[in-house]
């Protein structure tokens, strides 16, 4: 290590470069990796795959007893078994479909001829399907037998005109072991890999538990069991998840299958294995398995009700199974962003061809599992989950940041649907406000940036403060969006008295008031829009507040004037003594007034206690919901149950 401070001045300053270089390098070497590795991580890859799928069988068999090995064997046997016989059905049925393939050119060569007589009535339109007509009457003259030769072509002598010469050229003929060769070639590699796959799927099933301890090590063995947790967590559900997809699309392949026989499609058992098969495909799949019938059903029928019928079918199946029964069996999504889903569509396919299309999502929704147990790969969750990158607080104070506040009261409005405005102020808002006055604090805020960032922070809390009251919200079963949950999972459930709205006569007789509370902000950039909630978060639930300025108390109360409590919100650092002074004017304006400090950024225990001597507040508190509770107790009755207590849901 060199102690010269140029070159390490210097070496500092390349560090990102060659960071970024190695990391570069890194997913060159992995690509690399996988691209030419295929032939053995295809069949290793399909083995995990199919072993997730499997487990549950095999631990079903386990149960009842079963020894291990017989019960491994015994699942994979029958699910190879039943994967023979899937492909020998797929074999005789395309192999029936080529066969009737040339009767159907006729009725399709008819039908081009009519739509190209009707279109030519219609000038340019018959220009724009002129290649399409051309392509598929060259399709249909493909498909036709050759025709019989007239005896007179086949008397005629070689080389006239009603026999022209034909040239045939042959390749060398080669020998056996060329031969065998080429044949063995084309027939040996499938077999080999479906021996790998085989192979592998074994040893997985058998070796659950071992595989499982090294993962466990590779992952870190400092904390087992919060390790053992994890991981088994991460494959029970990636097994539940694959077991339900394969449901899903094995049912909906069933249901195209028996819906095209009921239409009179040729070969529907074909259609309906590649309509179950092709739904792995994300977004897509659906899609491309309606293209291979629908042109039969154009080939077939001499109308078009065949193909409409179609058409249909896929239309009200798919919607079913993607809207319906897909979020029934495993959650509205895969845990995958969409461009996620996307761009490893688009990366496997380039690595392992056709069957990297396929095992695309079931792939990358393994990398994202990992990403969120395992720390090591923590930016696997973040490049291909669905979950936000960031935090809600830090979500919100980006769009005060990007001068959107819109979008911050839109999502400020799907919180309200599960959870009550305190909660949402206290959990989001307020850690956004304080995430501006640190930065405010560290200079990374100019004055004028600092208003306007106050102004968004105003704009939705006023925005809010107009929605819809409401004190335990009522539970919404409709998506909300991602952002939104993961809002809900941060925040948690909200408080008993985030539901509690007092009436008048729940009130002491100074609590009775137009305003019995006076919010008073200090003079920072953002304590205005933390004062202004507080006496939102008050006025909801029964206890009339309004917001002073900030120099109300300097020369006292308006005449007639007396409020019950008179809150000061702080969420710049201040001097104690300033605060004592405010306090002295407070009491001094309005004798025997409780006096609450909200200080919106201390959190430890002890030291509040120390701040709430120092001060000589009645109340201290850290969070709306605390300001709330004593403001509540304050403004009862004394007595325990008054016989006109209303405790009501808020709700205008």
């Amino acid at each position: 290590m060199t102690t010269d401070p140029v070159t390490t001045r210097l070496l500092r300053q390349a560090l990102p470069v060659v960071t970024t270089l190695a990391s570069m390098l890194l997913v060159v070497t992995l690509a690399g990796a996988l691209y030419f590795g295929r032939d053995i991580l295809v069949p290793v890859a399909l083995a995990i795959l199919l072993s997730f799928v499997l487990v549950p069988a095999v631990r079903a068999l386990r149960r009842v007893r079963v020894p291990r090995v017989a019960a491994v064997l015994l699942v994979v046997v029958l699910a190879f078994g039943l994967l023979g016989a899937i492909g020998s059905l797929i074999a005789r049925e395309a192999a029936q479909l080529a066969t009737d393939l040339p009767r159907y050119s006729l009725t399709l060569r008819d039908k081009i001829t009519a739509l190209r007589a009707a279109t030519a009535e219609r000038g340019s339109l018959s220009d724009t399907f002129s290649g399409f007509f051309d392509m598929a009457e060259e399709i249909g003259k493909e498909l036709q037998p050759p025709a019989a030769k007239t005896e007179s072509e086949t008397n005629a002598p070689l080389g006239t005109a009603e026999r022209p010469m034909q040239v045939e050229i042959h390749a060398p003929r080669t020998g056996l072991l060329t031969t065998l060769g080429s044949v063995a070639g084309g027939v040996l590699h499938p077999l080999a890999t479906l021996g790998l796959i085989l192979l592998f799927t074994i040893f997985i099933l058998l070796q659950r538990e071992d595989l499982r301890n090294r993962a466990i090590r590779l992952a870190g063995s400092s904390d087992l069991r919060r390790t053992t947790a994890a991981i088994d967590d991460a494959t029970s559900r990636l097994s539940r998840f694959f077991v339900a997809q394969l449901i899903l699309n094995v049912a909906f392949g069933l249901v195209i299958g028996v819906g095209l026989w009921f239409i009179g499609v040729p070969s529907p058992i074909l259609f309906g294995v590649i309509a179950g098969i092709s739904r792995f495909v994300p977004y897509v799949g659906a899609v491309l398995s309606a293209a291979l019938p629908l042109a039969i059903a154009v080939a077939v029928d001499p109308g078009w009700s065949m193909a409409i019928q179609v058409a249909i079918l896929f239309v009200v199946i798919e919607p079913i199974a993607g809207h319906v029964v897909e979020p029934l069996l495993y959650g509205h999504s895969t845990g995958i962003s969409p461009i996620a889903v996307i761009l490893a569509a688009t990366i496997w396919t380039f690595l392992w061809g056709p069957i990297g299309l396929l095992l695309a999502t079931p792939l990358t929704v393994c990398l994202v599992v990992l990403g969120r147990h395992v720390e090591r790969l923590w930016f696997l969750d973040v490049i291909l989950g669905d979950r936000p990158a960031l935090g809600p607080q830090e979500i919100f104070y980006q769009r005060m940041l990007a001068g959107d506040p819109a979008e911050a009261v839109d999502q400020g409005r799907l919180f309200l649907k599960e959870r009550a405005l305190v909660t949402y102020y206290d959990e989001v808002v307020l850690p956004g406000l304080r995430m501006a006055q640190e930065d405010a604090a560290r200079g990374m805020l100019d004055r004028e940036r600092q208003g306007e960032v106050g102004a968004g922070f105003r704009t939705v809390v006023e925005a809010l403060g107009l929605a819809r009251k409401r004190g335990m919200p009522r539970r919404s079963r409709k998506p909300i969006g991602a952002e939104a949950e993961a809002a809900f999972a941060a925040v948690g459930p909200d408080r008993h008295t985030a539901g509690i709205v007092l009436g008048p006569d729940d009130l002491a007789s100074a609590w009775r008031g137009e305003a019995p509370v006076l919010c008073v902000p200090s003079g920072g950039a953002f304590d205005e829009a933390a004062t202004l909630m507080l006496a939102q978060t008050l006025s909801r639930h029964g206890l009339g507040a309004r917001v002073a300025p900030g120099d109300a108390l300097r020369n006292g109360l308006p005449e007639g004037e007396r409020p019950a409590m008179i809150c000061f919100s702080y969420l710049d650092p201040i001097s104690l003594s300033q605060i004592r002074l405010t306090i002295r004017r407070a009491r001094k304006a309005a004798p025997g007034v409780t006096i609450l400090v909200g200080f919106w950024r201390e959190r430890d225990p002890a030291s509040l206690g120390r701040l709430r001597r120092a001060i000589s507040a009645d109340l201290l508190v850290t969070s709306l919901s605390d300001a709330l509770d004593a403001a509540l107790a304050r403004a009862r009755t004394g007595n325990a149950a008054p016989a006109s207590s209303r405790l009501r849901q808020a709700a205008e």
